[in-house]
């Protein structure tokens, strides 16, 4: 039975099926889209302006994080970066769930993380209800240009993931695992 007392924030985080044009996830999701714009907008030169926009966007950063305009996600505040991250140009990450990146990860161009989905029965998913599932990547990871990461999924330590890979299901630390779906083609 549903808990009618949860806000919509709680349901969308505990992976439950929410409502996501609720009011405050609205307002939510407009700060996000303010920063990202203004984070986007910067130049090169503007370095220290760029840590103060991602220091007030996300939930955690770690030191020398780098991320290559442009950039987007729905929130900023669900997503937690390790030391010494790197993303490159059009990086998109839809954290209506958490989202969670190790120390020394390498996020080529093009990657997508969504922890986003929709209800695959077509009944349900006319009532306008969404889902969430957080994603978690380890430390030392590096993710090929055009990978999608898709909700739920848990990829270990010291992997690669291939370029235009789809990842669908945990990939186990110490591989290197590309395609799609993405599966592992060779262990370290």
């Amino acid at each position: 039975m549903e808990n009618i007392s949860q806000t919509e924030q709680e349901k969308m985080l505990s992976g439950a099926l929410y409502f996501a044009n609720d009011a405050d996830l609205i307002s939510a999701r407009q700060r996000a889209s303010k920063l990202t714009r203004l984070y986007n907008n910067t130049t090169e030169e503007q370095l220290e302006n760029r840590q103060e926009i991602l220091l007030e966007l996300f939930n955690k950063i770690g030191d020398n994080l780098y991320i290559t305009p442009p950039f987007y996600c729905d929130y900023g505040c669900y997503i937690k970066l390790g030391n010494n991250v790197y993303m490159n140009y059009n990086c998109i990450i839809l954290d209506c769930n958490f989202v969670e990146i190790g120390d020394h990860v390498l996020l080529a161009p093009n990657v997508r993380i969504y922890t986003a989905y929709h209800p695959i029965e077509p009944e349900l998913r006319l009532t306008g209800k969404e889902l969430a599932a957080p994603i978690k990547i380890g430390h030392n990871v590096w993710i090929g240009g055009g990978a999608i990461i898709c909700p739920g999924v848990e990829i270990g330590d010291n992997t690669t993931i291939g370029a235009g890979s789809v990842v669908v299901n945990n990939i186990p630390e110490r591989v290197v695992a590309a395609g799609n779906p993405c599966r592992v083609i060779r262990t370290l």
